[in-house]
């Protein structure tokens, strides 16, 4: 029975969390000027097959900069179209997008969806001369636990046990470039404090599968400030002041510790904004403009 009523509550609580998210533009129809590919396996571990979806100009002989994009979603629930207004307008712009799936905590804990993340951008460098895809200038977008898995791509190139086995060893699975809206990137202050006032919904818990006091090592290893170094990416954070779920000052945090590392790193505030702000209608354009300036002054 309780374990019903904890499945019953985490369903509540998604649900909650979804009306809450601002309205959205509706899904984009491919323009002439792009190609897609959807569904394509990326990443094999025995029996299970991970999909991405592919964007990329028609046009040109390329090569062209990558970006993965990596959907929110607590690392429960989510998919890969979360990204694709964006990935679709940036293949506009000579840029090759892959919008991943990862496995979600009903299929695997941490560090699975790392792993996951990692295998992605492999797979991008091993089919570089297919897809004319520079495999030099690769990026990583993503929101929320997107954002996390994107910050981690951007962090973590040095820490071998976080690589994974999705595929593709003899490649690279280090980005040149992150943007992360709203992410979660100290999960000790998540673990400590909650995610939501009174901690009733904590899904830091839930993707560690260990609370914070038993193993606040693990808590420490899964944050990307922790990993922040001289060589990690150049960093472009969008965060909503108003965000209930992740709060604004982990973004701040992280501007300071990259600028004290001497990395690259800009800070976009979005004012009154909530958690999820930049699929919304209000902030879609601006937030876009953004990243598609970010991504042209680090990759291009």
């Amino acid at each position: 029975m309780r374990g019903r009523c904890l499945v019953l509550s985490l369903a509540v609580a998604a649900s909650l969390f979804a009306q809450r998210q601002p309205a959205r533009p509706a899904l984009p129809q491919i323009p002439n000027s792009v190609q897609a590919a959807a569904d394509l396996i990326y990443a094999t571990y025995g029996a299970r097959r991970l999909h991405l979806d592919l964007y990329l100009p028609k046009s040109g002989a390329g090569p062209f900069p990558a970006v993965v994009y990596i959907h929110a979603g607590g690392w429960r629930i989510g998919n890969k179209l979360a990204f694709r207004r964006q990935a679709v307008h940036m293949a506009t712009r000579g840029f090759v997008g892959a919008c991943i799936e990862y496995r979600l905590l009903g299929e695997a804990k941490y560090p699975a969806a790392v792993h996951d993340a990692k295998a992605a951008v492999r797979w991008l460098r091993a089919h570089a001369a297919q897809y004319r895809i520079n495999p030099n200038k690769v990026g990583a977008a993503g929101g929320s636990s997107g954002g996390h898995l994107a910050a981690m791509l951007g962090t973590t190139h040095r820490v071998k046990e976080l690589e994974g086995e999705g595929g593709n060893p003899g490649f690279s699975s280090r980005v040149q470039a992150v943007v992360a809206f709203n992410p979660a990137l100290d999960l000790v202050e998540l673990g400590k404090k909650g995610i939501r006032p009174g901690g009733q919904f904590n899904p830091v818990f839930q993707f560690l599968g260990v609370r914070y006091e038993a193993q606040p090592q693990l808590y420490a290893e899964a944050s990307p400030i922790t990993h922040v170094a001289r060589d990690s990416a150049p960093f472009l954070l969008l965060h909503g002041t108003d965000d209930e779920a992740v709060p604004y000052q982990q973004s701040v945090e992280m501007l300071n510790r990259l600028k004290q590392a001497r990395v690259r790193a800009e800070l976009f505030t979005a004012q009154g904004a909530a958690h999820g702000f930049y699929q919304g209608i209000l902030w879609y354009e601006e937030t876009l403009k953004k990243m598609e300036e970010f991504f042209t002054s680090t990759l291009k």
